[in-house]
């Protein structure tokens, strides 16, 4: 399910073209989620700069949580839920395998396996294909279509996959602090 991502910028006349296409890191579905995966698709510094030919960052980070005025993009393929409580999967190889795919990401989830996590960043989610549902916890769930949009604010919350197919959202986080 990974998509094409398509880069432009400058040649020596400053006329546009495209710098960059194909499929962008991190893309293949993880092996110990199956069905589960999470294409670094871009990263920004605080203060970004436009080059002729862009850097790929994404690539190469140490953690897809950006810093504060920072942001990362991300395409996320969620499976069935009910597809993952059935499929044997070993607890500790698919929590090491999200944590090598997705550093930073998976330290911000609960030890409970509940798929609750906070962030330090303000987030724009896009449903791209299927339904999804936001569990904010307590009760508070709001079901999800394809083109809704979710700006989430460093809250507490959990991805559902309730329906019988995966299901994507397009994120783009962006480094935020919280008031003292």
């Amino acid at each position: 399910m990974s998509a094409n991502r398509i880069v432009t910028g400058h040649d020596a006349a400053g006329l546009a073209e495209l710098k960059l296409f194909g499929v962008p890191a991190g893309s293949e579905p993880f092996t110990h989620t199956p069905g589960f995966a999470v294409s670094r698709v871009w990263h920004t510094r605080p203060d970004p700069v436009i080059e002729p030919t862009p850097r790929d960052e994404a690539a190469t980070l140490r953690s897809v949580l950006p810093g504060l005025g920072e942001t990362t993009a991300l395409m996320v393929t969620f499976p069935p839920d009910a597809q993952l409580a059935g499929a044997g999967i070993d607890p500790q190889k698919a929590a090491e395998e999200f944590c090598a795919r997705v550093p930073g990401l998976a330290e911000s989830f609960e030890l409970d396996g509940s798929g609750y996590h906070t962030t330090q960043t303000i987030d724009y989610g896009v449903v791209v294909e299927g339904e999804m549902l936001l569990d904010l916890g307590n009760g508070r769930e709001q079901q999800l279509s394809q083109g809704d949009v979710v700006v989430q604010v460093g809250t507490r919350h959990a991805w559902r996959n309730r329906s019988n197919r995966p299901a994507r959202m397009f994120f783009v986080l962006i480094g935020a602090q919280r008031p003292a």
